[in-house]
This record gives C-alpha cells, structure tokens and sequence, in this order.
C-alpha cells in the first residue's frame, strides 16, 4: 500500500504539485488515475511497482506497511551522562527491549551502572565524555542486531511497542536507511513548557515526509531515531557535538538512501530545566551550523530562492510593489506559453502554480530571515530611515510561528528570545569558525530570463 502526500495537489488535467523538494510533474495516460485510486485507499497492482516507486523517491506517496513488532530484531541505544532518575523512567517504558546502556564518562558511574542493572538492561562505559555522536556509536559497536533504535536519555515514550512498530515497518521498503518519529517537547504548567510543546526546537512538524535536505522536512533528530545497521557506516561525526544527526541523515541521503519522517507517532522530549540552559541550548543549535556548513555548503544557507522570487519580495520590502507584481506577472506570463499551453486552462495553470507560489514565498522568506537575521533586523530598527520596514518584517516572520497553531500572547517572549538565541548562535558559530557559509543566502538561477519579465518579444534586443 501507498499513502499520496497530503500536500500533493493536481493542477489541471495532468500536472501534479508536490514532492519534497518541490516539484511539478505531468503524469500523462493512466497515470493520474492510478494516483487519485491510491488516494482513495487501493493498492498498489501489478506492473505498477515501478511507477510508485518513483513517486515514493520524490515524496508524493509514502508507502504503508502493517507488519507486527519484533522486539529481537532491534538494538534500543541510550547515550547517558549521569542523569540516572531520567535512565530509571526510560528504561521502564522499555522494559522487554534489548537496552545498551551507554555511560558517557559520567561522574557518578556506580549509580549509571547499578540504573542499568536493575532494569535489565545492558551496559558499556566511555572514560571521558566525548558528546553523544560517539556514545552512538560505541553503543552500535557492542550490538549486533538489524536495527539500532537510538533514544536520548530525555525522551518520554506513550506506548514504546507502537512507536517501535510504526519505526520498524518503514523498514519493509528495502531502501530506506532510518525513520524518526515526531518529538514534540513535553507539555507541563509552566508557560515555557506550553511553549516548548508547540514549538519545540526538535519538532519537524505534523506531516509526515521523505527527509531530503532542501525539503520540507530537512533532517530529523537523533533523539529518537530507528537506523538500519547496514546503512549505519561509520556512523556520526564524532567530531561535532552538535548538529551530528543532521550530518549523518544527509550523509545517508548522498549515499541513496531514504530517510522516512513519520508524524503519525510522537514521543515527548523534556526542555531544559532552567532559562539559562534553554538560551544556551538555542545558542548551541545555531552556532552548530557554521562547522555543518563547512561540510554540506549551500544546504545550510539560512534561506533559499530563485533570484526573480527574491527580487521581488525585496521590491515590496524598500517600498516598490510595482516592480514585485511586474515580475510575477512575467514569471506567470513564461510559464503559460513555456510549460502549459497544452493543459485545458494554461491562464489558470499559471496563476495556481507562478503567482501562488511567489506569493506564498513572502511567509517563509521573512520567517527565516527573522530566526536567522532576527538581531540584525532590530539594530536596524533603530534607524529612523529603516524602522518601519525592519520591524515590519520582523513582525511578519515572527509571526508565521503561528500559520498551523493557536496564537497565544503568552508565547511572544518566548518566540523572540528563541529566535534572537538562535540567530545570535549562527552569527557566533560564523565569526568562531571564520566561515560565513551559514549565513549566505542561496539565491538560484531562475529559468525566466529579463526579457520575459519586461514582456518583450522574442528577437528584441
């Protein structure tokens, strides 16, 4: 069976919206209607494997499997630094799994030990603590089978049969590397933790997805993630201490492997206990992608448009909507005549897929500039000439937060201490690691040239 995207969307009379990264495709014959059948629920026939193949490697179906758990078929792997009442509560919900218990050079080791013990679980220390990449990978190192599911010592889980279930099955299409279910942070009184349960910095979203770097869903955490050992290589960077799981999953995805974000079952993961700690840990995350960016380049860009999309949105930024609506009205205009023409209603193909996609750029553009750029724009705002443009902004990207939740007033100090924690960590990791990689937009070539926004005729000079 096949499950099609929730975002995958026909446009017209053949062409299909969606993918990750995003994409338009033109399914021309039977094609559409073997996808809308999918969508209703039937499987996947004979002499169709080819073709669902295909759409699941560029994200517009994901493939279902209702296969039963198989405890002895998984190496559960828990990184520990001296957290032992954390230790206890996991290795309750675990009870029944095979557990290596990995103490990371923690002070209190007999406390560690006589944790695991009691729990039944296994145990293998590290002298020094070398961060949880290494600790990953030891704990891979003593285990011997098929998949390793890695959970953080923090992580809460409902019902661990379900999730490990729903993980382990992914693991029925032969090509997929690791699955990683949604971790949301704990809910509890406190406004921070209401916050945190909303907007935690390890939450992918509702949607399930296909993990691909410039998707929607770029990477997922390594605080609960399911590995297939012969995918596992030589595991993660011991050499980052952050940022190792994004790393690792894009690794994988260079080697051809597919990585599977599964929304549909969720564990918990508990903030840090103090304010301090969760400015440091927000600082952390984004000093983290300066030494990313050194490997992975442009991925890391803090946001990504092709040029004209981004003229045009800068034109409605300094005060000149004229020339943003100019350009979109080219785009449409190129679109039509290069890629629609055979469609029942190229103007109406145009519009849905050129103007709407422009449009709908402003609210992601202006939401990663503000958690990037988010301490530039308000030093700005203290020029009287720039004020007014710099706050709007900043207000916009602040608040597509809340494009899918619930506004609360209470979240807003919050929210704006996250981003300038975030943004003060990239520009930080930026200046330490004297590469500025992490903070180069990535602006693309686009297919429309000048003369089609000016609506010249060919030949025209």
């Amino acid at each position: 069976m096949v499950r099609v995207d929730d975002n995958a969307s026909f446009i017209d009379r053949d062409l299909v919206s969606g993918g990750s990264p995003w994409r338009l495709l033109r399914l021309r014959g039977h094609s559409r209607a073997i996808v809308e059948r999918w969508r209703e629920g039937a499987p996947v026939r004979a002499g169709e494997e080819r073709f669902a193949r295909t759409l699941v490697q560029q994200g517009f179906v994901h493939p279902t499997f209702d296969t039963p758990l198989s405890r002895e078929d998984i190496d559960v792997i828990i990184p520990v630094y001296d957290d032992v009442a954390a230790l206890s509560s996991l290795l309750i919900q675990l009870g029944g799994y095979h557990v290596m218990v990995v103490d990371d050079g923690s002070q209190d080791r007999e406390s560690v030990a006589q944790c695991a013990s009691e729990h039944g679980a296994s145990l293998v220390r590290v002298e020094s603590n070398r961060g949880p990449g290494h600790a990953r990978n030891v704990g891979a190192a003593a285990t011997t089978r098929r998949l390793l599911w890695f959970i953080d010592v923090d992580v809460s889980l409902d019902d661990a049969d379900r999730v490990a279930r729903h993980l382990e099955s992914a693991f029925e299409d032969p090509l997929v590397a690791a699955v990683a279910p949604r971790v949301r942070g704990a809910d509890g009184p406190s406004l921070r933790d209401h916050f945190e349960h909303h907007f935690g910095p390890l939450d992918m979203g509702e949607h399930s997805a296909l993990v691909v770097p410039t998707g929607a869903v770029a990477y997922v955490p390594s605080a609960c993630v399911m590995v297939r050992r012969d995918a596992f290589g030589d595991g993660f960077d011991e050499s980052l201490r952050l940022g190792e799981d994004v790393d690792f999953m894009w690794r994988l995805h260079d080697q051809n492997w597919l990585v599977r974000y599964d929304a549909t079952v969720q564990v918990s993961h508990r903030a840090r206990s103090s304010w301090l700690e969760w400015w440091r840990q927000r600082q952390r995350y984004g000093a983290s992608s300066a030494e990313l960016a050194k490997r992975h380049g442009k991925r890391l860009a803090p946001l990504r448009a092709d040029s004209w999309t981004f003229v045009a949105w800068t034109s409605v930024l300094v005060g000149r909507p004229t020339l943003g609506g100019r350009i979109v009205n080219g785009a449409r205009r190129h679109a039509r005549e290069r890629f629609f023409q055979s469609e029942d209603n190229p103007d109406a193909a145009a519009n849905q897929i050129v103007t709407r996609n422009m449009i709908r750029a402003g609210g992601p553009l202006a939401r990663a500039t503000v958690r990037t750029f988010g301490v530039v724009l308000l030093l700005c705002a203290l020029h009287p000439r720039l004020r007014a443009r710099a706050l709007g902004l900043f207000l916009v990207g602040s608040a597509w937060r809340w494009r899918h939740d619930q506004f609360h007033p209470t979240d807003v100090p919050f929210a704006l201490a996250d981003d300038l924690a975030y943004g003060t960590g990239v520009i930080r990791g930026a200046v330490r690691a004297k590469s500025f990689r992490s903070l180069t937009p990535d602006v693309t070539k686009s297919t429309v040239g000048l003369r089609e926004i000016l609506g010249l005729p060919d030949g025209t000079r």
